[in-house]
């Protein structure tokens, strides 16, 4: 009877997953419907919404290198032109580049995404239920990552019970029968959870999933500079056109993407 207790293990597994995503499916559609109304993204709020601090890093770095102010070499470092920051996202990177005005770009990026600046924009976007707040980052989409190790431990456990010798009261078509009804569980969760809660987002609530799908529409034509800057802000380095510019980016791996 080892098959009953893999059983019971499976269930437990797939009933403990689902009952996860189902609370942090709950709590995110427990915010604010109102929320964001009448409010316009800054790109800093879109890109900290698409891709958190560090996307609103590289939308500084980016634009600041457009406007020459900022020299980012395909070799990873970046170099100060002007010292004058026009925001406190800018003061920020030129603050975290350093006194020198010179440094690798991981590390500048790195500093630069975990200023106050940034962390003030969090805050003020948590305030006005735009994003998730810290504590709740790993919510929906971390939930749905277990239901899918639930779903493999299941179908694991299912071939585990399925390979032991077989009992004369018990054949195997109904040992896989019992298994197929935890996975069936899970694959449903999985179902219902793609239609009613997809995209899942890290850093944006439902709310603001919404402004950002508005921002794109409103932008210019393709030769816009913010329509431009706006694609970095939602789309992160991949939609930045020049290959010098991509390659300098190309350096930030060791301290992580987005």
């Amino acid at each position: 009877m080892v098959w009953v207790l893999l059983l019971l293990l499976a269930w437990a597994v797939a009933g403990a997953a689902c009952t996860r995503l189902c609370l942090a499916a709950v709590r995110a559609a427990a915010v604010d419907e109102q929320a964001g109304q009448g409010h316009d993204l800054t790109l800093y709020e879109a890109a900290f919404l698409s891709g958190g601090p560090g996307r609103v890093a590289d939308l500084t770095m980016v634009s600041m290198a457009r406007q020459r102010r900022l020299v980012l070499a395909r070799t990873g470092w970046a170099t100060v032109v002007d010292p004058r920051g026009r925001d406190e996202m800018e003061r920020s990177v030129i603050g975290a580049i350093g006194p020198d005005g010179q440094s690798r770009i991981a590390p500048a990026r790195a500093a630069a995404a975990a200023a106050d600046a940034v962390g003030g924009l969090a805050d003020r976007l948590v305030r006005a239920g735009l994003a998730v707040p810290d504590g709740a980052r790993t919510t929906v989409a971390a939930g749905v990552r277990q239901v899918r190790v639930a779903a493999v431990a299941v179908l694991a456990l299912g071939a585990t019970a399925l390979l032991m010798p077989a009992t004369p009261d018990m054949p195997r078509n109904l040992v896989a029968l019992w298994f197929a009804l935890p996975l069936a569980l899970t694959l449903s969760c999985l179902a219902i959870a793609r239609v009613e809660v997809h995209p899942y987002s890290r850093w944006a609530s439902p709310a603001g999933q919404r402004l950002l799908g508005a921002l794109a529409r409103r932008t210019g034509g393709p030769g816009d500079d913010r329509t431009y800057l706006t694609s970095v802000a939602v789309r992160g380095i991949r939609a930045v056109g020049e290959p010098d510019l991509r390659a300098a980016f190309a350096h930030r791996e060791q301290y992580g993407r987005d």
